[in-house]
């Protein structure tokens, strides 16, 4: 696939995008966000890939909106693209093969907010991570308003969305905001052994597992989801993967 704004590569059963308009920082127009969903719906249909990474090309993750694409809108043009722009983070967060953001540089606004929609987040040390929403009389999408509190809390969360300031990937790691801070050289390494753990496990197991992780944050009671939880063990444990999994630990212990 050849794509104007995006790098799509897959590889022993991981995919990756990479947002590719470094001249701007990977700044989010039109196209780029055609050109993700299209291989967003390569990396769903695919049945080898297991798991998706997506970072940036050269010094950014991604530093947002580009206000060139978006200066001249009417309020309707605007709407459509807001509402455009929901759906994708919906797809994300609840895309049944677990997204891992390696987060390379600037991850600023709707950029910071899409690594907030990843199910883990990998950041250099020097990354430069925030909102500046409030900087410049906007205000956050993609989830975030729910998916920061639930990373590092309310409190902290209006800290960061009221104040505007960035943060670097040792400060997020230290509050719960990535998984993990790495040296820059080693991001993409580290990124992809985690990748590649996850794509040795069961790939039902973990879609179901996603399902009820989301499931659990709010959006059925604790009844309903440990309802869930009953069927999505039956659903596992009497698979034919589960049988072979079984058979493989048996040997192992031998």
């Amino acid at each position: 696939m050849d794509f104007e704004c995006i790098i799509y590569e897959k590889d022993e059963g991981i995919a990756t995008i990479k947002l590719n308009r470094p001249q701007v920082l990977n700044a989010m127009n039109k196209q780029l966000w055609l050109d993700f969903q299209v291989a967003l719906d390569d990396v769903k249909n695919d049945p080898e890939i297991k798991v998706l990474i997506i970072t940036g090309e050269g010094r950014a993750f991604s530093t947002g909106a580009d206000l060139k694409d978006s200066k001249d809108r009417s309020i309707e043009d605007y709407r459509d693209y807001l509402v455009e722009l929901q759906e994708t983070s919906r797809k994300i967060i609840r895309f049944e093969k677990p997204i891992i953001a390696a987060i390379n540089g600037y991850a600023l606004g709707s950029g910071y907010e899409l690594a907030l929609a990843c199910d883990i987040r990998l950041a250099a040390e020097e990354a430069k991570i925030g909102s500046p929403e409030a900087r410049v009389t906007s205000s956050v999408t993609g989830g975030a308003m729910r998916l920061v509190q639930d990373l590092i809390g309310p409190g902290k969360a209006k800290e960061l969305l009221f104040t505007s300031e960035y943060i670097d990937g040792k400060e997020a790691e230290r509050i719960g905001l990535v998984n993990k801070a790495v040296p820059l050289n080693q991001l993409m390494e580290k990124t992809k052994e985690m990748a590649k753990k996850i794509a040795e496990n069961s790939a039902f197991s973990i879609k179901i597992i996603k399902k009820g992780l989301n499931m659990a944050r709010g959006e059925v009671s604790l009844e309903a989801l440990m309802d869930f939880e009953i069927e999505a063990c039956l659903a596992c444990v009497f698979t034919k993967e589960r049988q072979e999994s079984l058979k493989e630990f048996e040997e192992r212990k031998k």
